[in-house]
C-alpha cells in the first residue's frame, strides 16, 4: 500500500473516518486516549486490527480517540523517532545519520507535535528488527514490539493542541533501515579493548576471528564497528568483504546483511554529504513558526 497517500488522505478526516481509511488500506490500527498516547484497548498494539467491523466498534465507543499503528512486520513499517524535548534534540544525530547515508530509503516523514519526526521505512517481514532507545542521541527506533501514534492524531501541551502531520514524501526507491548500523553511529558501544588504533596496522586475522564469535543481538553492531576500523585504515569495500565476509557469515549474518552493513560502515568512515534531490514537500503542507524543516 502507499502509506503516504493514506496519511495525506486521512489528514482532514475525523478520527473514526481516518481509522477506517487505514484499515481499508490494510494497515492495522488501534485507539489511544484522545490527545494522548496510551492505548485504550486492553492489550494495546497487540489488539491492532484492519478489520473494518472491529475498527468501527472501537471508534463508536471512543469517537475522539487518537490513532496508533504497530511497527515492524505487523504493519510493514519501521519508524525512526527523532525527539525534540526540553532536555535535548535528536536533529544533530539525524544529520549525522543522513550524512552517513543511513536514513535515505524512507517512505514518508511525519512531523510530531513536539517538532520532532517520525521517519517511516519498509520493514523486512522475515528479518524483524527490535525496538531500541538512545536517550543520549534523542532518537528511538520503533520496530518489532513497538507502535507510533499516526495522523491525524493530536497531543495537548498546556493549552495548545498540535496534530501529527505529513511533512515530506520520498518518491525514490525505498528500502529498510539498518537499525543496528544507525544505533552504532549515533550511540556506539564501547570499543573492544587493546585493538590497534587507525594509525597502526590492523590485525585482519584477529579482527575476523572476533567477528566470527559475535552472538545474536550484537552481530550487526560488531560487523559495523570492525568494518569502520578497516575503512578508516584505507581498506576498500571489496577488501573489507574479503577480510570479514566469511567471518560475518559464520556468525549467522546473511549475505545481504553483510553487504549492507559494510556499505554503511564505509559511508560512515567517509561521511559523504547526502543528496536530497529526490525529496519533495507534500502539497499544502503547513509549518509552525520557528519549527525546523524536515531534514532531508
Amino acid at each position: 500500500m502507499n502509506i503516504a497517500e493514506v496519511m495525506l488522505g486521512a489528514a482532514s478526516l475525523r478520527p473514526r473516518d481516518a481509522a477506517l481509511e487505514f484499515a481499508e488500506a490494510g494497515l492495522p490500527v488501534f485507539p489511544c486516549l484522545p490527545d494522548g498516547k496510551r492505548p485504550l484497548t486492553s492489550a494495546g498494539f497487540h489488539d491492532a486490527s484492519s478489520d473494518l467491523k472491529i475498527v468501527r466498534v472501537w471508534w463508536s465507543q471512543w469517537p475522539a480517540a487518537n490513532l496508533a499503528m504497530p511497527t515492524g512486520p505487523t504493519s510493514g513499517f519501521d519508524v525512526v523517532d527523532v525527539d525534540i524535548t526540553d532536555t535535548g534534540s535528536g536533529l544533530a544525530a539525524l544529520e549525522a545519520a543522513q550524512a552517513a547515508g543511513l536514513v535515505d530509503g524512507d517512505a514518508i516523514r511525519v512531523r510530531t507535535p513536539s517538532g520532532g519526526l517520525h521517519i517511516y521505512f519498509p520493514a523486512e517481514p522475515r528479518r524483524p528488527q527490535r525496538c531500541w532507545q538512545s536517550a543520549s542521541a534523542h532518537i528511538d527506533f520503533r520496530g518489532d514490539g513497538g507502535y507510533v501514534v499516526i495522523p491525524p492524531s493530536s497531543l495537548v501541551s498546556g493549552t495548545r493542541r498540535t496534530s501529527y502531520r505529513v511533512c515530506a514524501i520520498n518518491s525514490s526507491p525505498q528500502h529498510p533501515v539498518n537499525a543496528s548500523a544507525l544505533r552504532e553511529l549515533i550511540d556506539p558501544r564501547p570499543e573492544p579493548t587493546n585493538w590497534s588504533t587507525p594509525s597502526e596496522p590492523v590485525d585482519l586475522a584477529r579482527l575476523a576471528a572476533w567477528v566470527s564469535r559475535l552472538q545474536e543481538g550484537e552481530r550487526n553492531h560488531g560487523l559495523f564497528w570492525a568494518s569502520c576500523r578497516l575503512a578508516e585504515a584505507g581498506q576498500s569495500p571489496d577488501g573489507i568483504m574479503r577480510a570479514l565476509g566469511d567471518a560475518a557469515a559464520s556468525s549467522g549474518l546473511s549475505d545481504r546483511e553483510i553487504a549492507v552493513t559494510i556499505r554503511s560502515a564505509v559511508r560512515r568512515a567517509a561521511l559523504p554529504r547526502a543528496s536530497a534531490d529526490h525529496w519533495r514537500e507534500p502539497e499544502q503542507s503547513s509549518r509552525r513558526a520557528g519549527e525546523a524543516p524536515c531534514l532531508r
